[in-house]
């Protein structure tokens, strides 16, 4: 399929402003770099295609090709040619192995649409990207590194968090959609609808290949493999845990099957917390980005807890109240989450922390604290299903 490497789209994710730069990153410091998860992710593929062929050997008769196995270890070069694969190398998404070679093999590349996906993927961009100008322009990040901003009322440092976080997520949509809409043009990680791919890992069915070119334009087929972002899904799902799976969805996906699986507990907040110490290291060494990282396994800890002892002794009236309240609470956290990512310094995270009262810290304390007393209190204890869920949740990224 290389001949669709030179589709209309092959230099659209290097159409990116100066003026898209936000807090002092690069603009194109859009997270951490692809290239190692490639090889980690491609170690992992060679290490699947070692096991099985083991195993075929052992058992004497030969199964057929497995879904996502590679056919053969990859030489020097074309494990060159996938880590800078031009498709993914500025910003990403994440792609294994198996996804690139599926793209390079696919047998009537012709039949696979990619125009009108992408102008479908594409038409928020433009509007996301004057939000990320005119939020960034009224509410600069500048302010708060002033001494200035410390003499302002409570409620004004309190609310500066929102739209530093807004312009935050204005910016990673537009970076993101160009890099979806990159892959796109170039037909890269399309598969059949019915293979029902996911984000970063790819088909979790198996789905033969076309015989024909009329059959293969017969299909319906989507991009999810290469999806990296659910603004949707981002801004308006209920739970931290939930936000954690339609961001950088498909570096998620890498997460949950490269670090949280091998993470050295059996608890989900412990191989979360496990996992957002090596994602942070992975973006850098800034302690914003460690404080930012270190305080999610906190809030999934009291969100899971204060759910399963709480919510599941309210009504449906109730119940709905609860996630409208959960849902503004999971806002904020990251608002206040954000502004470490952003100011990158242990000095001015912590001082405008302070100066909002460390409180999202307080209140997830508090709320753990409250869902255990609660819990502990309960005939029965039984979890939630959201609750009890999180760990597959997790997994399934």
């Amino acid at each position: 399929m290389g001949s669709s490497s030179c589709g209309p789209g092959a230099h659209l994710v290097h159409l990116w402003p100066s003026h898209f730069a936000f807090s002092g990153h690069h603009p194109w410091d859009l997270g951490p770099h692809s290239g190692p998860a490639l090889l980690v992710s491609l170690a992992s593929e060679v290490q699947d295609l070692h096991l099985a062929q083991r195993k075929e050997m052992a058992s004497g008769f030969s199964k057929g090709p497995s879904l996502g196995l590679l056919p053969d270890v990859p030489s020097l070069t074309e494990t060159l040619s996938y880590s800078y694969c031009y498709v993914g190398i500025m910003t990403g998404p994440f792609f294994r192995y198996r996804t690139y070679l599926d793209w390079l093999e696919q047998p009537f590349p012709g039949a696979v649409p990619s125009l009108r996906p992408l102008l479908r993927r594409a038409w928020p961009a433009p509007l996301f990207g004057l939000l990320f100008l005119l939020s960034s322009h009224l509410f600069p990040l500048e302010a708060v590194r002033e001494d200035a901003f410390y003499a302002r009322p409570l409620p004004a440092r309190l609310f500066y968090m929102i739209p530093v976080f807004f312009a935050f997520r204005m910016r990673f949509y537009v970076a993101w959609i160009a890099a979806e809409c990159g892959c796109i043009a170039a037909g890269f990680g399309a598969y059949p609808v019915a293979a029902k791919a996911r984000a970063g890992g790819g088909p979790t069915l198996q789905c033969p290949p076309p015989s024909s070119p009329e059959e293969a334009a017969a299909l319906e087929y989507d991009y999810e493999t290469i999806r990296n972002i659910d603004c949707y899904g981002t801004d308006f799902c209920v739970r931290v845990r939930e936000g954690m799976r339609y961001w950088n969805m498909t570096v998620q996906w890498w997460l949950a099957q490269y670090v949280y699986k091998s993470a050295p507990t059996r608890s989900y907040v412990l191989r979360s917390a496990w996992t957002m110490l090596l994602s942070a290291y992975w973006h850098g060494l800034h302690p914003g980005y460690y404080l930012s990282f270190l305080t999610i396994p906190l809030c999934l800890a009291a969100e899971g807890q204060l759910e399963s002892a709480l919510r599941g002794r309210l009504g449906p009236g109730g119940q709905k109240a609860w996630d409208w309240v959960h849902w503004f609470l999971k806002m904020r956290a990251y608002d206040y989450m954000c502004m470490g990512f952003v100011l990158l310094s242990l000095g001015q995270t912590l001082r405008y922390w302070a100066s909002i009262y460390f409180c999202i810290h307080v209140l997830a304390l508090v709320a753990l604290g409250l869902g255990v007393a609660l819990g502990r209190g309960s005939p029965s204890r039984r979890k939630s299903p959201a609750t009890s869920l999180a760990p597959e949740k997790l997994r399934e990224e």
